[in-house]
């Protein structure tokens, strides 16, 4: 069986987040991907220039077209820009549950800039994390999926079970925004997961919230166990964190494709 993972997201044409992050991504860990683009953006690593979003009917069209031939085997959600594309997404996986959702609430860039419509919130909350098998907030979307603050790993465990009460199976609360160690908490409904790595200072860290959520959604298509996958693919954003490619004049993108070359080799 060749493992197949879809990405459905935004498009980042600069290459270090969105779509591009996520095929990279699957690709260095083994993973046939594909995609169904959700909006294009134009950025790059300083800021979000302009977004032009895709029409639910196109949305659901891709979504068609890759199910009637090669259905995935986990499926990761990123930029899902508007209620309409939030409920058509929704009501299209509600009527597939075949397979694994990774839910990455993307709602703003590294850069600062909002991607998605604030009103899809509630949308999100209710009819996207009960379909969810892994939630993947960073503390600001945290905050504002649970209206409570977040700022340690005790608040951290707070927001992750709120969320599983509200549908989601599993919650992966990020720590990134947090000083010293790079910490992110896991909750499956009924424990508690910590991890936890040494924080490397950077700033190629565009695109590491799609690269860690496309990670375990990959690691999922593979077969591995939630707890595992997690671990995995976080070893696996560590190194690309480290190994992080000097481009641009703002955040640079992460080294994706790390298991195979390292830049300072070139």
């Amino acid at each position: 069986m060749i493992p197949v993972a879809l990405t459905v997201a935004g498009s980042d044409c600069t290459g270090g987040a969105g779509i591009q992050a996520d095929l990279k991504t699957f690709a260095a860990l083994g993973v046939y991907g594909e995609s169904v683009i959700t909006s294009v953006v134009a950025e790059n690593t300083c800021r979000v220039f302009s977004r032009r979003d895709i029409s639910p009917e196109m949305v659901t069209a891709q979504l068609d077209a890759v199910y009637q031939d090669i259905p995935p085997h986990a499926v990761k959600l990123g930029m899902l820009p508007t209620i309409e594309v939030v409920e058509t997404v929704a009501d299209w996986l509600a009527a597939h549950p075949k397979q694994p959702v990774v839910t990455d609430p993307v709602l703003v860039a590294t850069s600062g800039d909002d991607l998605v419509d604030r009103k899809a919130l509630e949308t999100i909350q209710t009819k996207l994390l009960p379909l969810t098998t892994v939630l993947t907030p960073n503390l600001p979307e945290a905050e504002a999926l649970t209206g409570i603050a977040v700022t340690d790993e005790v608040s951290m465990k707070a927001a992750a079970a709120m969320l599983c009460n509200m549908g989601a199976k599993a919650v992966l609360v990020k720590g990134g925004h947090l000083q010293g160690e790079a910490l992110d908490i896991l909750c499956d409904g009924k424990e508690y997961y910590r991890f936890s790595t040494p924080r490397i200072p950077t700033r190629c860290t565009h695109g590491t919230g799609c690269t860690l959520s496309s990670a375990i959604a990959a690691y999922l298509a593979l077969g591995k166990p939630l707890v595992e996958a997690v671990q995995l693919a976080k070893e696996y954003l560590q190194e690309a964190i480290r190994q992080g490619t000097p481009l641009g004049q703002g955040h640079g993108p992460t080294h994706h494709m790390h298991p195979f070359y390292r830049w300072d080799a070139q």
